[in-house]
């Protein structure tokens, strides 16, 4: 989706992170983003609102990713893929660390499932390393000293080996995966803040420049446009910033 050279780069879509803990909240912001814009339902308000606030937000139009980071047997996986889809989610996050057979099951499925007027294939996104952790808490965690970008580079490479689409990285990992699996295998950037923005809970954040020219084909934001006072001009502001406007 993304040229080698910087000027054939493709503008990346931006997915607004609606990362609130019941339906009411994330469905009026919604309502405040133009219609068509991409929005993250994560583990928080789908585990407070359930399928029906995809089905809602998918019935008004927007692309749904949905960011459950399924981690499972393969079995398991593969009917959690499906049911994604029958929702009509357009993406739909797994761990990488759940391993190939999982990730070829879960590929299996989105291949031969169909969505619910979601305007696609559910396209599936491997998580590698947690944009939380940085170099010292992925040692704590593996037991081992393997840096994120060697380790990010990895469980991408698996994921695309077993029919993945994708993969969600950082912008500091981006290229690398690109490198390792192809200009075609799509990176969502988490972590994304606009110049002067708190990072929050994040450790490896990058602006919206940086991760277009790094290759992302998704940028997800939360708090930068969901906390602002005016949602929809922070929102074009991002897209400003990536070159995702005309």
């Amino acid at each position: 989706m993304s040229g080698g050279e910087e000027g054939a780069v493709k503008p990346p879509e931006v997915i607004v992170a609606l990362d609130f803990p019941a339906a009411d909240a994330a469905l009026a912001m919604a309502s405040r983003l133009p219609e068509g814009t991409w929005v993250k339902v994560g583990l928080e308000l789908f585990t407070s609102a359930g399928p029906a606030v995809v089905e809602r937000l998918v019935g008004r139009g927007h692309p749904v990713f949905l960011d459950l980071k399924v981690h499972d047997i393969p079995n398991t996986a593969a009917g959690a893929v499906r049911s994604a889809a029958r929702l009509g989610a357009r993406l739909l996050t797994l761990h990488a660390s759940g391993g190939r057979a999982m990730l070829e099951a879960a590929a299996g499925a989105a291949g031969t499932s169909k969505g619910a007027g979601s305007g696609g294939r559910l396209r599936l996104l491997a998580v590698t390393v947690l944009t939380s952790l940085d170099d010292a808490a992925l040692a704590e965690v593996m037991g081992r000293g393997a840096g994120t970008e060697e380790a990010v580079g990895r469980l991408a490479a698996l994921a695309s080996g077993s029919g993945i689409d994708g993969a969600v990285a950082s912008v500091a990992e981006c290229r690398a995966v690109k490198a390792v699996c192809g200009a075609d295998f799509l990176v969502a950037t988490p972590g994304i803040r606009l110049a002067g923005g708190d990072a929050h809970d994040q450790k490896r954040v990058a602006a919206p420049g940086e991760a277009r020219a790094a290759g992302a084909d998704y940028l997800v934001v939360g708090r930068a446009i969901t906390a602002a006072d005016d949602p929809g001009a922070a929102l074009r502001r991002v897209m400003e910033e990536a070159g995702a406007t005309g």
